[in-house]
């Protein structure tokens, strides 16, 4: 394998850049020294002035070069700068770039000097600049500050590969794998292509050259495909001479339809989220860790099978776990609304369009290249050029673009369309025939959103509106013969220009909020999955929070196949989800959310004191579970004669009916009732949630992983925090304030002191150059201390 120097330590960095300090010999023994990824200018979780890191910035990094290296070609690669990077070797340019979202190299092996210190300056330009895309008008997020992805020197040959490309051709009737090889000049040199299987080498291949390119096909013997299930990667192994490269594959076939997608032959409904990769205060700079820690969530935790990197290319990490845990990436150019008519923007708009596609060509989680600016009017000039560049880059993936209006100009593959029809009492989504032709494929790329903002600390009823209005969308593409996607905006909260968001710099468009803890919406797609089993309930049950004290539409948010429901410790009800499932207005989904709209169950029946016969028990049942959904003037008159049969035939006092729906329903004025759900799969207890008044409050502590390991680069992990009641439910109106300490070991990314925000919040600590076990403490006035323990490990 060719050698990597890792440069991702001990940056020198300043804020206030001068011309001096691009040269050899400046002191920058008083500059901050700064790790990588690194964002240029830390910012508060919300209420700034987003102009505080758009200026210019320089980074610098004294390295020594081994003499063993001489005679070989040194290729520093940057995998993103934000905005626009100049880059000097030994006070000299190097090379430059434009543009936040994707890698840029260089060749700097006539720059260095073998042996000695070397000097790399980076000026670093974050302003919005109107001759790069997404600038040039307002944009709906920030793109930050700084150098922060990853910087590595890259040594390879005199004569090295420079490229490879793996395209799975054949897939579902002689599966085989194109190769195409680009070297760095013209050679003789043998090539050799090794494929290697779950660390089994099963074929390798030899083949000369006599030119600056290469192409073979390589027939793959008792294929294992990658799908969403089933994720098999293959190890692709490129030999010239000593220079040696690898990379890794799927062979698959991805396919949108005018019926739908399908993979591998298999139709598949796409049901995904927007994902915005910013972090709180420290924006897009966070290691691999975090990266890979967002695809997990998007999969495992919130069970879609597609993500959308809005609105730009993601970290190479993000792509690559997606590969291997088989999470499907609809990735486009960067850019928002805007198109510029500056001749400079639209060559960079190409330019990012090769670089994308070049850059992310072998993940096989990716099925569309997105070739249009998001919600851009149509360009027919620009984008005639984008999905032709994209083509004749890969002739095997679809392209599309995401438009907000329905009949644009569809120049690439597919219609994606960002469908915001639905305000909560219309129609979820815009029939197929209205959007585009019923011959193409149309996928929902966004839907909610800047419709129905909903914060984590909102009132019961929004919150659960919200989680409503992702579902009719979900459930009506489900429905939907024509659509292949339908992808909600967006996956967490994100900070956004003053145009936008709440007036707070903060869009709250997520399923979670920006420390990616759920809100209620989230449950509609957690539940979707069947690997974990999910019983949550849209209440906590508390008469008194909700108008009138009538808790009205409760979601039972499940994958059982049956629930239990308990009052005050009593059986008192028995749900098969399946026949719920059949009347619920979601009964599309996988599965539906369900209504929970028998709250009384058995106890009329088995009451003893007003000893009901079992059809006057069903009357009164019936008119208590009407008074609770519509009221007791909504209820109508029929439920007014039943109380009144009930009356005289059982020769109540009218004082002991009126205590009906008391004891029946909300026990208003009495002891509080406590409700506990269980659910059950193949008869076997799986979940179970209970729901009361509280008593008591605690703080639940959870860290992502318990161990951190510096290795490339620094380690971050994610603590969620949250203010419980005894029953474990969060209380979503708590704001205590909370104090983080660590041992020394680890750094707290953000402020050290910080209020639950919705009865929650999320820290991230990261390493700082140590070993041992880290203790990071919580502590607060009115919530007991609470510690967590993290293995800290160097590689």
């Amino acid at each position: 394998m060719i050698d990597k120097i890792n440069l991702n330590y001990d940056w020198k960095y300043s804020e206030n850049f001068s011309d001096d300090a691009l040269l050899t010999k400046f002191d920058d023994s008083n500059f901050q020294s700064v790790n990588i990824p690194h964002t240029n200018k830390e910012i508060p979780f919300n209420n700034f002035d987003e102009e505080i890191y758009q200026f210019v910035s320089i980074y610098r990094k004294h390295v020594t070069i081994d003499e063993k290296f001489k005679g070989k070609r040194l290729i520093l690669e940057f995998e993103a700068v934000a905005n626009a990077a100049d880059v000097y070797v030994n006070g000299k340019l190097a090379f430059s770039h434009k543009g936040s979202y994707t890698a840029f190299s260089g060749d700097i092996t006539d720059f260095v000097e073998f042996g000695k210190d070397n000097i790399i300056a980076v000026k670093v330009d974050s302003t919005e600049r109107e001759d790069i895309p997404p600038f040039g008008n307002i944009v709906d997020y920030l793109v930050y500050g700084g150098i922060y992805r990853e910087v590595y020197i890259y040594v390879h040959e005199e004569e090295y590969i420079k490229q490879m490309c793996l395209s799975p051709i054949d897939v579902l009737e002689k599966p085989t794998l194109r190769v195409d090889l680009k070297f760095n000049k013209t050679t003789k040199k043998p090539v050799q292509i090794t494929i290697i299987n779950e660390g089994k080498e099963i074929s390798k291949t030899a083949i000369s050259t006599n030119a600056d390119s290469v192409s073979l096909d390589i027939e793959i013997k008792n294929a294992k495909l990658w799908d969403i299930d089933n994720p098999n990667l293959y190890t692709i192994k490129a030999e010239l001479g000593n220079d040696v490269i690898e990379d890794k594959v799927g062979i698959r076939e991805a396919k949108f339809t005018k019926n739908g997608f399908v993979l591998n032959g298999k139709k598949i409904m796409l049901r995904g989220l927007n994902r915005h990769q910013s972090y709180p205060y420290v924006g897009n700079a966070m290691p691999a860790s975090a990266q890979i820690a967002d695809a997990e969530f998007l999969k495992f935790h919130l069970g879609v099978n597609l993500a959308r990197t809005s609105h730009y290319p993601n970290s190479k990490h993000f792509l690559r776990r997606c590969d291997e845990i088989g999470l499907l990436v609809f990735t486009e150019i960067p850019g928002w609304q805007h198109v510029s008519k500056r001749e400079d923007w639209r060559e960079l708009c190409l330019q990012h369009v090769e670089e994308m596609i070049t850059q992310c060509y072998n993940h096989p989680s990716i099925v569309l290249w997105g070739v249009r600016i998001n919600e851009s009017p149509d360009d027919d000039e620009l984008y005639t050029k984008t999905n032709a560049l994209a083509h004749s880059l890969d002739p095997y993936r679809q392209t599309t673009g995401v438009r907000f209006f329905p009949k644009s100009h569809l120049l690439e593959d597919v219609y994606a369309y960002n469908d915001f029809i639905h305000s909560g009492s219309n129609a979820p989504i815009t029939p197929k025939f209205i959007v585009t032709s019923p011959s193409k494929p149309l996928i929902i790329s966004e839907h909610n959103g800047h419709m129905y903002p909903t914060k984590s600390f909102d009132h019961e009823n929004k919150r659960l509106e919200h989680a409503l209005r992702h579902a009719r969308v979900v459930n009506a593409a489900y429905k939907s013969k024509g659509h292949s996607a339908v992808i909600g905006w967006c996956m967490s909260d994100y900070n956004t220009h003053k145009d936008f968001g709440s007036g707070d710099k903060i869009c709250y468009h997520g399923v979670t909020d920006m420390f990616r803890i759920d809100k209620l919406a989230a449950y509609t797609y957690r539940i979707q999955q069947d690997k974990e089993p999910i019983l949550e309930l849209s209440s906590n049950m508390e008469i008194g929070d909700v108008a009138g004290s009538n808790l009205g539409k409760v979601i039972i948010f499940t994958n059982c196949e049956e629930i239990k429901m308990y009052k005050n410790g009593v059986l008192i009800n028995t749900f098969d989800v399946k026949k719920e499932a059949e009347k619920s207005e979601f009964k599309y989904l996988p599965h539906p959310l369900i209504s929970l709209d028998d709250v009384v169950g058995n106890q009329v029946e088995n009451d003893k004191e007003f000893n009901f016969s079992k059809k006057d028990a069903a009357r009164v049942k019936k008119a208590l579970l009407d008074t609770r959904k519509y009221g007791a003037v909504g209820a109508g008159a029929r439920n007014f004669f039943t109380f009144l049969k009930m009356l005289f035939a059982y020769k109540i006092s009218v004082n002991k009916m009126t205590e009906l729906y008391r004891k029946f329903v909300t026990a208003w004025g009495d002891k509080q009732i406590s409700y506990k759900f269980e659910g059950y799969i193949n008869g076997k207890k799986v979940a179970e949630t209970e729901k009361g008044a509280m008593n008591s409050k605690s703080l639940f502590v959870k860290a992502d992983k318990n161990y951190l390991i510096e290795d490339e680069t620094y380690d971050v992990v994610r603590i969620e925090l949250k203010a419980v009641s005894q029953y474990g439910n969060v209380l979503h109106y708590d704001s205590s304030v909370i104090n983080v300490e660590t041992n020394g070991i680890v750094d707290v990314i953000g402020p050290k002191q910080i209020a639950l925000l919705g009865g929650q919040r999320a820290v991230w600590v990261k390493t700082k150059g140590l070993s041992g076990k880290a203790v990071v403490r919580f502590t607060s006035d009115d919530i007991e201390t609470k510690e967590i323990e993290i293995d800290v490990k160097k590689k």
